[in-house]
């Protein structure tokens, strides 16, 4: 294996730097060598390339897996140590600014409560509060953190004492105690977390504000053999975007003079994310050979994803684009038109439509469309065009993305694709789709509200289409664009192979969400669910595992089967057979039968009121 290794040009790792520092706490001792032996040669050549993706390694909860990064951080110091201490701090940094005290705790009593008051578990609970606390001890280094011991330190320290008593005397008054104090925290910062529109640098990471003319690359920038952009400054002012994780839009200035934009993002693992641009970027050389998708310019957009930590990281901002979400909320509100009309339609109809029985779903969800006209995406486009001939540029380009898009989200078994999620570029019409934390139908699987479509083409995209909607220029591109994907079966099975088996994202395939929690608003009056669907769209909530010692300590065995069940399926779509295992459909059969599954009515009654599957 050494010897391979040393055959290969060192360059050629760099594609898939991800996927072996998935593996550097790998079982095998002579394994474990040569990933490490590897990874130095690669640190020596392109450090740039490394440095970020092993800071996310320095930070697991798995120890084994920490020490083999910080190994091979400390080999790298020996000839990048600024480097590799610049990216430490911008890292560290980063992750400082993307969850404040204030979202952690907020999160973490949310957790604890359902802890103590579903799971009836309060050692569990006080456990899983501890390194909050811990850090709360070490105190403030921020203006920001100094505030929040200001206002909740006396409390939380006193609801901590009162847990203390309770391990020691198992009195439960105390527990009880230690809840009115948790819960009168927790309702101060939900009081406050709206709130929170703006961050300022100087206040919440002073750090990054003194951090200038770094030797590191700007994020997502680095390619071998090409001039490296390394960052000068950060932006003094972070903007909160105001949905539910409150992402931040992040702006640092590159050593080139540009303005580099991204957004900043607490709460998520995207790594999942990183994998999904890697199998973007084979399917656009593969759209490029084609003749048929090059006379088109079929091709899949891509941004620089960057995980930071386990569990936040940088997505490169997508310029000049908005969520299907924005542009049907502006244009309702210009009109004076309720946003969410077609669900308050469907409400005033079946109170209860969520515990319906199907065909009633399907009666009260027609009703919403037949009194609606989900023209608002057509309007838009139309509205938004300087001429009629960029109007008829955009409907194509928008018509043609959409199809490539869902052919490649198909065969990725992409889910969630709520109105969040999906982006058009305001001068292409391109779509562009965010967010790959539910992939190989993961959301087809959970227990609430599974997906029963393959991709997303409600009547609102399909309004937005040519005079024929979905026949022609859509019906065409899914065609051309599911052929080249199935006459390159092998390259892209070699590639999601790759994926499925790797540890970090293996533990994702076939989750149900029945350890996620419920999505407010679900189980409680209508009122609040309205208000909740026109606020944001989303997805039943998933749940971060957090924690890589179950990820790695994992049975082989059960992770292996979980990987042979999702290649069979990936394999099964790329060779017509995903709808009967036993009979090969050819490719317009196979466009025709996944374009029925997405367009049925039954199937999209079905689906979680915050994927707007009226829209």
């Amino acid at each position: 294996m050494s010897s391979g290794f040393g055959d290969v040009e060192v360059d050629t790792w760099l594609e898939v730097i991800p996927q072996i520092i998935a593996r550097i706490q790998t079982p095998s001792a002579n394994i474990r060598r040569n990933i490490s032996s590897l990874l130095n040669d690669v640190g020596r050549h392109h450090p740039q390339a490394l440095v970020y993706p092993l800071t996310v390694a320095s930070k697991s909860s798995s120890e084994t897996r920490r020490n083999a990064a910080l190994a091979i951080m400390n080999h790298m110091k020996e000839h990048s140590r600024n480097i590799v201490e610049q990216a430490l701090l911008v890292g560290h940094e980063l992750i400082r600014v993307a969850i404040l005290w204030h979202e952690q705790w907020h999160e973490a009593l949310e957790e604890a409560s359902r802890l103590y008051f579903t799971d009836k578990n309060p050692l569990g609970m006080i456990a899983y509060l501890e390194p909050f606390h811990d850090t709360l001890e070490k105190g403030a280094q921020t203006a920001r953190e100094t505030s929040f011991i200001q206002v909740f330190g006396r409390d939380l320290l006193d609801a901590r004492q009162a847990c203390k008593r309770y391990q020691a005397y198992g009195d439960t008054k105390e527990l009880d105690k230690a809840w009115e104090i948790y819960y009168g925290v927790f309702k101060k910062i939900e009081k406050q977390l709206p709130q929170l529109t703006t961050l300022d640098l100087q206040f919440v990471s002073p750090e990054l504000l003194k951090a200038r003319n770094l030797d590191l690359a700007v994020p997502g920038t680095y390619h071998a053999g090409q001039p490296i952009v390394t960052i000068n400054s950060f932006t003094s002012k972070l903007t909160v975007i105001s949905s539910k994780q409150r992402p931040r839009r992040l702006s640092l200035k590159g050593s080139d003079g540009k303005d580099y934009q991204f957004v900043l993002k607490g709460h998520e693992d995207l790594r999942q994310d990183e994998r999904v641009m890697q199998l973007f970027s084979l399917v656009n050389n593969l759209l490029a050979v084609d003749t048929d998708c090059f006379k088109r310019r079929l091709h899949i957009q891509r941004f620089p994803v960057i995980p930071l930590a386990p569990n936040a990281g940088l997505l490169g901002w997508v310029q000049d684009s908005d969520t299907l979400h924005v542009l049907v909320r502006d244009y309702r509100e210009s009109r004076k038109v309720l946003l969410n009309i077609e669900y308050r339609l469907m409400l005033q109809m079946a109170p209860d439509y969520e515990n319906l029985i199907l065909l009633n779903k399907i009666e009260v969800f027609e009703y919403a469309l037949e009194n609606t006209t989900g023209q608002d995406l057509y309007r838009v486009l139309w509205l938004k065009s300087v001429t009629s001939e960029h109007w008829l540029e955009r409907r194509a380009t928008y018509t043609r993305s959409l199809a490539v898009n869902s052919m490649v989200g198909h065969i990725l078994g992409l889910g969630d694709r709520h109105p969040s999620n999906l982006m058009l570029e305001r001068n292409t019409g391109k779509v562009v789709h965010i967010d790959f934390g539910d992939c190989f139908e993961v959301a087809m699987h959970r227990e609430k509200f599974p997906e029963k479509i393959p991709f997303r083409l409600t009547r609102m995209l399909t309004h937005a289409m040519e005079v024929s909607g979905i026949e022609g220029s859509f019906r065409i591109t899914c065609e051309i664009s599911m052929k080249v994907l199935r006459d390159n079966k092998e390259s892209l099975m070699a590639v999601l192979e790759a994926f499925v088996y790797d540890p970090l994202i293996n533990w994702r395939l076939m989750q149900t969400d029945t350890e996620a929690r419920r999505p407010e608003g679900s189980t409680t009056a209508s009122r609040t669910e309205m208000a909740r669907v026109a606020a944001y769209p989303q997805a039943p909530s998933r749940k971060l595992k957090a924690d890589e010692n179950d990820i790695f300590n994992e049975d082989q065995e059960i992770r292996n089967e979980r990987a042979v069940f999702v290649y069979n399926r990936v394999q099964n779509k790329l060779t017509g057979r995903d709808f009967n295992p036993d009979v090969s459909l050819t490719v317009p059969e196979q466009v025709d039968k996944l374009i029925i599954q997405a367009t049925s009515l039954e199937n999209l009654c079905q689906c979680f009121s915050g994927w707007c599957a009226f829209w």
